[in-house]
């Protein structure tokens, strides 16, 4: 075995140096440098002559031995066999895959190699001096090459393959192509030489050996017969010789659809029937039909007409996109009674059509086509659905307008009965005669609250109420001359100071709600009472306007700033109508140019006082009016008597008054004549603000009156306080309001009685002082204190 390798070593050593692969060069016999090797600088003082055997080694591939696979022998001249030098390998694979004896130089490779992961490694060698490890030669570069075998089969990267071919294409029509790569060294031998074969897929399909184009083996395959075929292709390596290796794939070819197949009807020679009902809404579907087609896609797409039939246009056929049926629709109502039957042909066109199959045609087909209507119960039908009538505006209740009619189109030909839909006439203007249809006023009518009545008419079957027809009656009111003619609008006359005789001041016009045939004509004029003034005068301009002049010149507004105006206005009609308006005309100040500036009533200011003054003094006057409220309100406060209110009980409140006057002797503080002297006649002077209307209990005769001793005690009381209470009311210097009086008289038949009222409730005194409730409010304190208490005290 190692004498093989040996011989077999040399003879690649021999081919080798042939190519001139060797760093020798035989003719002089010297040693050539590698052109890698790394230069040293002892090189330069010291060069030696070396002679390496060696530049390029190859090793086989996938090796399965046993023992390393031996590379080859590196030498070196400087070795002399004595052992001195040892050879150091470095480089791809040092070490892991390849291995170096450093005695001899002997390279062994101790890894199986695969060419397709790494095609061949760098290595570089170096002889060094085994005592010292000095290079004694400079290191070296080599390459070891692996060389290939047949180990990798041809595979296709691309496979599965989907490919599509139209039908009935002609013999060679190219399907598609296929490509299949092998690893192997394409440089090397026909390792990777690949030729293809059809494993399955014959007769209908071949392939190229060489190019892997697939092309049909068959003309005029049929889609509608089948439609897919399935390839097996085989790539074979070493030229397609026994021993190569192959890998297959497949390829799924799917006929194309091209358009050779015309449509056809299932039943062209026989009739298609259909039944619809006569109440069948127009637009609606009566049928569907479809021509059978076996091509697919654009290629089935078709168009349906309708060639001939009777009731030309009762029908049209449109296609449905999605499913290419023919839908035939109605386009007019049904009646069984006029028609029970229709016939029609229709045809079926493919609407895209393939020259190259024009061979096949003709590409349309011809049916037809049987409706027959059935009878259904119909409502009742109007002879007019829009009846047209006139009324006049004063037509009186109970008029007829107009007759509605309607029929059973059935034979049965059942009774019609007729009602308003008074949904169209909330108001019941209007009655419809159930029998008749005569149509008649229920209500006054006014043209202009509703011109045009439009009132829906129902017709219903006596012998099915279920069956209703609706009609429509439109009603238009005629007009008459009910309404007068009034302003258009509500005039704002302005007329200036200065303002000339004949000027206009006001151009008016006027509306009425009437809408006479030959259009309006209206009158004015100024009414009767104003006809001859000697202000305004209306002249009427015989367009239904009329303008308002003036007489005279120089208005002032301190005189009168506002004139009222009468204006009479009659219209055309017959009998003619009238109305009075009253325009009113405000005087104002105007610039030169007649613009107005302040117009009505002219305010009483200061002439050439500033608004900042008119200001001020609008904000004294305020403040003079809340002082005099105040004052009024201070004053009023002083008025309230000392008398308790009545609300209050008495016993609650204590007056304590620590005033001590000067007595009976003291005639400074207080006259006491006035009240002794019960005979003083004083003037009866009457009171600016009382009306002294205080009656007396006691009559006495026209002439004098008696003194008061003359009189009883208990009367002498009372008069004296009446007299008082008199002198009170009219006694011109005092206060225009309630004031306390001082009643110190004591009767003639007492020496020193008091009269105070606490003491008088605790006495038996039989006097009775029910009379001070009739006194009237100022007395009713005194009253409740002296009244009649049923001898109960008013402290208890």
């Amino acid at each position: 075995m190692r004498s093989f390798q040996a011989l077999a070593l040399l003879a690649l050593l021999f081919t080798l140096w042939e190519r001139g692969c060797l760093g020798l060069n035989p003719s002089s016999g010297d040693l050539e440098k590698s052109p890698h090797s790394d230069p040293h600088p002892w090189e330069v003082l010291n060069r030696h002559k070396r002679s390496w055997v060696w530049n390029q080694f190859f090793v086989l591939e996938e090796y399965t031995g046993n023992e390393p696979l031996y590379v080859g022998k590196l030498h070196s001249d400087v070795d002399k066999g004595d052992g001195k030098v040892k050879y150091v390998l470095s480089g791809e694979g040092a070490t892991s895959i390849f291995t170096i004896d450093e005695n001899t130089g002997d390279i062994h490779a101790t890894k199986r190699l695969d060419r397709e992961a790494q095609a061949y490694y760098t290595l570089q060698a170096q002889a060094v001096d085994r005592l010292t490890n000095l290079p004694v030669e400079p290191k070296s570069e080599f390459v070891v090459k692996v060389q290939d075998i047949n180990d990798n089969e041809p595979k296709f990267l691309d496979g599965p393959y989907l490919a599509g071919v139209p039908e009935m294409s002609p013999l060679g029509t190219m399907v598609v192509q296929v490509a299949a790569t092998d690893a192997d060294d394409p440089t090397y031998g026909n390792s990777a030489r690949v030729v293809y074969s059809i494993i399955h897929g014959q007769p209908y399909f071949s392939v190229e050996p060489k190019t892997g184009i697939i092309r049909t083996a068959l003309p005029n395959m049929d889609r509608e017969t089948r439609d897919q075929y399935v390839l097996v292709i085989q790539a074979k390596d070493m030229v397609g010789q026994m021993g190569g290796l192959s890998g297959t794939t497949s390829v799924t070819v799917t006929l194309t659809d091209v358009n050779d197949n015309p449509p056809r009807f299932t039943h062209s020679k026989t009739l298609y029937q259909y039944t619809v009902l006569e109440s069948l809404p127009v637009q609606s579907v009566v049928a569907r039909i479809k021509a059978a087609d076996a091509d697919i896609g654009s290629n089935a797409e078709m168009d349906y007409r309708i060639m001939d039939g009777d009731g030309p246009g009762m029908f049209n056929i449109t296609t449905d996109e999605e499913t290419q049926d023919g839908v035939i629709s109605l386009l007019k109502p049904l009646d069984f009674e006029t028609k029970s039957s229709f016939s029609l042909r229709i045809e079926a066109t493919n609407r895209n059509i393939d020259s190259n199959f024009l061979s096949m045609g003709p590409f349309s087909d011809i049916t037809s086509v049987k409706v027959t209507v059935e009878d259904v119960n119909e409502p009742p039908v109007f002879s007019s659905p829009l009846g047209k009538m006139v009324v006049s505006e004063d037509a009186s209740v109970g008029t007829s307008i107009g007759r509605v009619s309607a029929h059973d189109p059935d034979t049965t030909n059942s009774a019609i009965r007729y009602s308003i839909d008074r949904n169209t006439d909330l108001e019941r203007f209007f009655n419809v005669d159930a029998l008749s249809g005569v149509i008649s006023t229920a209500k006054p009518l006014d043209r202009e609250a509703n011109s045009v009545h439009n009132l829906t008419i129902f017709a219903i079957e006596s012998q099915d109420p279920t069956q209703i027809g609706k009609g429509s009656a439109l009603i238009t009111v005629l007009d008459i001359n009910d309404n007068a003619p009034v302003f258009a609008i509500d005039y704002e006359t302005l007329l200036c100071e200065n303002a000339i005789p004949g000027q206009v001041i006001q151009t008016i016009s006027a509306v009425d709600k009437d809408e006479p045939l030959s259009g309006h004509r209206f009158y004015f004029a100024l009414a009767a009472p104003v006809a001859g003034n000697l202000n305004f005068t209306l002249r009427d301009n015989k367009d239904n306007t009329a303008s308002i002049l003036t007489k005279r010149g120089g208005f002032r507004r301190q005189e009168q700033p506002v004139y009222r105006l009468p204006v009479l206005i009659m219209d055309s009609g017959s009998p003619a109508l009238s109305s009075t308006n009253t325009l009113s005309v405000r005087v104002c100040d105007c610039d030169s140019d007649g613009v107005a500036l302040s117009c009505g009533a002219v305010a009483y200011t200061a002439t050439g006082l500033s608004t900042g003054a008119l200001l001020a003094i609008l904000g004294c006057i305020i403040t003079l009016l809340v002082m005099v409220l105040l004052i009024v309100t201070m004053r009023r406060r002083r008025k309230e008597p000392l008398i308790l209110e009545e609300e209050r009980d008495i016993r609650e409140n204590i007056v304590r008054y620590d005033d001590e006057g000067g007595g009976e002797e003291d005639t400074e503080a207080f006259d006491m004549v006035t009240l002794r002297n019960l005979n003083v006649i004083r003037d009866p002077n009457v009171r600016r603000d009382v009306t002294p209307d205080t009656p007396t209990f006691f009559h006495y005769p026209s002439g004098a009156r008696p003194s008061y001793k003359s009189l009883p005690d208990n009367v002498v009381f009372r008069e004296f306080i009446w007299e008082r209470l008199k002198d009170a009311d009219v006694d011109p210097s005092a206060p225009p309001y309630d004031s306390l009086q001082t009643y110190a008289f004591e009767g003639s038949g007492s020496v020193a009685e008091s009269l105070s009222s606490l003491e008088s409730l605790s006495t038996d005194s039989d006097q009775n002082y029910d009379y001070l409730s009739n006194w009237g409010p100022r007395f009713k304190k005194l009253a409740d204190l002296y009244g009649n208490c049923d001898g109960t005290s008013v402290f208890s």
